[in-house]
């Protein structure tokens, strides 16, 4: 398969790289770490091909993706966290992690979704902090639950065409950004264990991959509760 992956320079991204091409698929790697990607070049050679833009730039992913031939699946992976403190609303904070979430998604899609052929999967990565609303999460909480009423929407639209979209919500996973948080992470998993569920789901067609499924299935629970229940229960652990 001709796969394409933002974010490939770090966490899942990379792990999904690594995994693709020791299968023996070519694998368009995107980043913004020229050694990491060089390194991924060296080791598996032409079918590791690199790609270095910023998908924050339109004009950087319209430049740097026209040149990628069909794609048969395509993860937009790249993003990033920041946590706020309510109290101190940092606008700059919330500005800086929707314009990489959700305008870097946008900015990718324009790029990518012509290169998309009938049988062709796109999967953009969120996460399961979109089912509730999480204290301090409010920038990327906000962000993720964007990409997924994004990916549902397009499911829809590109379904027609004959394209499979697909919703990626994950708990916590040791990665260099959960590795900052200064909070319990329950049922962290390893990038191997992610990359592992995301292929299988993948391959699959599931139209949403969730895992560790102890934990995002809890969280999908509360997440039909009453706004107010919700609130209580929430207040609860915090004060606990």
């Amino acid at each position: 398969m001709n796969i394409l992956i933002t974010g490939t320079t770090s966490g899942i991204g990379l792990q999904l790289a690594k995994d693709y091409l020791k299968a023996g698929h070519t694998v368009y790697c995107c980043g913004r770490n020229d050694s990491i990607l060089r390194e991924l070049a060296s080791q598996y050679g032409a079918r590791a091909a690199p790609l270095r833009f910023d998908v924050q730039s339109r004009h950087d992913c319209l430049l740097a993706l026209s040149s990628v031939p069909e794609l048969d699946l395509v993860i937009l992976n790249a993003g990033t966290c920041e946590y706020i403190d309510a109290s101190n609303f940092d606008a700059s904070s919330f500005e800086r992690v929707i314009r990489i979430n959700v305008i870097g998604i946008s900015n990718c899609l324009e790029a990518l979704i012509p290169k998309l052929k009938a049988g062709s999967c796109l999967s953009m990565m969120g996460s399961s902090s979109s089912y509730l609303p999480l204290p301090r999460a409010e920038a990327y909480g906000a962000s993720k639950a964007a990409i997924e009423y994004l990916a549902k929407t397009l499911a829809i639209t590109l379904g027609k065409d004959g394209i499979h979209v697909s919703y990626i919500s994950p708990g916590f996973v040791e990665t260099p950004l959960t590795d900052l948080n200064d909070f319990p992470m329950p049922m962290r998993v390893d990038v191997e264990f992610a990359s592992r569920q995301i292929r299988q789901g993948l391959e699959k067609k599931d139209r949403e991959i969730h895992f560790p499924k102890l934990f995002t299935v809890v969280l999908k629970a509360l997440s039909l509760l009453p706004f107010a229940w919700q609130r209580f229960l929430l207040a609860k652990v915090l004060m606990s």
